[in-house]
């Protein structure tokens, strides 16, 4: 595969995970395959920016978004930098590229009501299933995790003693959140409920079936969805809103952006600050009912 060496470096340097390298597989695949097709070009070192340009018109006019579009030329931009680095070129292709302008991605998190409404007020069976779908949702609300960590988490990951979670994120990269009181009394329930399960066949992992088997993205997934599909009239229903609420409620309630930043494990700022904009909005209506300038006349 002309693309061995690039992928080497992504398991073995990047770490990145299986879902990501093969993201790039098929991505740069993909962008080798049109080249063959397009211009009878059987190496993608050799193309030039304007077989790219094709590539780019091409997938436009097979009606993929721009976000998917940019998505695919990351991958390959990110391979034409491997390349420099390996000194296998001598000028990337993409050095000037401009990714297409794409629509900001507004996701409304859920307000604190609807969590109050889901953890407070809704009706969970009280065997193995109702606890374990409760616990899959206390510890997107009060850890922030993302799905492939909360299906990945220990038994040894959870140090009572100490009131932490160990959570693995990206290219095994450790981070410690706070063990809040309320989502440890639900992991001990569940820990009773999971001694009893039929079969243990996850070993250490700490979240799964009453079979044994070690819970899915698929099932996280669909627990959230069905839930909040009571609760909430939001489109967006996932995992990664019940992340973003995480972060909006923490920032509302005045956390400091560094501080959300380590929990939610991003490498930089500039990934967190996407959080910020519903704590404005909070920020402008509390001051808008608190200033004096801004009271009416009595």
């Amino acid at each position: 595969m002309p693309f061995q060496k690039f992928i080497e470096y992504l398991q073995l340097e990047k770490n990145y995970s299986k879902h990501t390298i093969t993201a790039y597989q098929n991505d740069l695949s993909s962008f080798l395959e049109f080249c063959k097709l397009t211009f009878n070009e059987s190496s993608v070192d050799r193309v030039h920016y304007t077989q790219v340009r094709s590539w780019v018109v091409s997938m436009v006019n097979q009606g993929l978004s721009n976000r998917s579009i940019n998505r695919k030329i990351a991958s390959l931009k990110a391979y034409y930098k491997f390349l420099l680095k390996i000194k296998e070129i001598e000028i990337n292709p993409l050095a000037k590229h401009k990714a297409l302008k794409t629509a900001k991605k507004i996701e409304v998190p859920f307000s604190v009501r609807e969590m109050k409404l889901v953890l407070e007020e809704m009706k969970f069976d009280d065997g193995h299933d109702g606890i374990l779908e409760k616990l899959v949702i206390e510890l997107f609300y009060a850890t922030g995790m993302r799905r492939s960590e909360l299906v990945n988490l220990k038994t040894n990951d959870v140090d009572f003693a100490n009131s932490t979670i160990k959570v693995l994120g990206k290219r095994n990269k450790e981070r410690y959140v706070p063990l809040l009181s309320s989502l440890g009394e639900t992991i001990h329930e569940y820990l009773v409920h999971r001694e009893n399960a039929s079969t243990i066949e996850s070993g250490d992992i700490l979240l799964i079936l009453k079979n044994g088997h070690k819970i899915n993205e698929t099932f996280v997934y669909r627990t959230i969805n069905n839930y909040f599909s009571k609760a909430s009239t939001k489109i967006k229903k996932s995992p990664h809103i019940l992340r973003h609420t995480f972060a909006t409620h923490l920032l509302n309630e005045g956390a400091d952006l560094n501080s959300v930043k380590e929990l939610l494990g991003h490498s930089s700022l500039a990934s967190t600050q996407v959080y910020t904009h519903n704590s404005i909005a909070e920020l402008k209506k509390q001051y808008g009912l608190a200033h004096p300038r801004n009271q009416k006349k009595s």
